[in-house]
């Protein structure tokens, strides 16, 4: 699990939502996902995969309106669930 907390807070109904947690996937939740385009980031697989594994659980409609910068973070965390785990080691040491 990794806790993202979010440049670009925003409102859905009377809740502020500052962070999101992701945990990783299991292989069903990356039913209907090319795992090239989530390593990619990219936008279209994220709004599928991202209310799968997300608390609070994202919409596709939340996922389209968030600052690109928090996408970004997100996206990086899915993208760091589908590495092996000694190459996310070797990825973290790295940086």
């Amino acid at each position: 699990m990794t806790t993202i907390q979010l440049d670009t807070p925003f409102k859905r109904g009377d809740a502020d939502i500052a962070e999101i947690t992701l945990r990783k996937p299991a292989a069903g939740e990356l039913r209907g996902c090319n795992l090239t385009d989530l390593l990619q980031m990219d936008v279209i697989a994220l709004q599928r995969v991202l209310p799968r594994i997300s608390t609070p659980t994202l919409t596709e409609q939340d996922v389209s309106r968030l600052d690109p910068a928090d996408l970004l973070q997100l996206g990086t965390a899915v993208a760091g669930f589908l590495l092996p785990k000694d190459k996310q080691l070797a990825a973290s040491q790295s940086v």
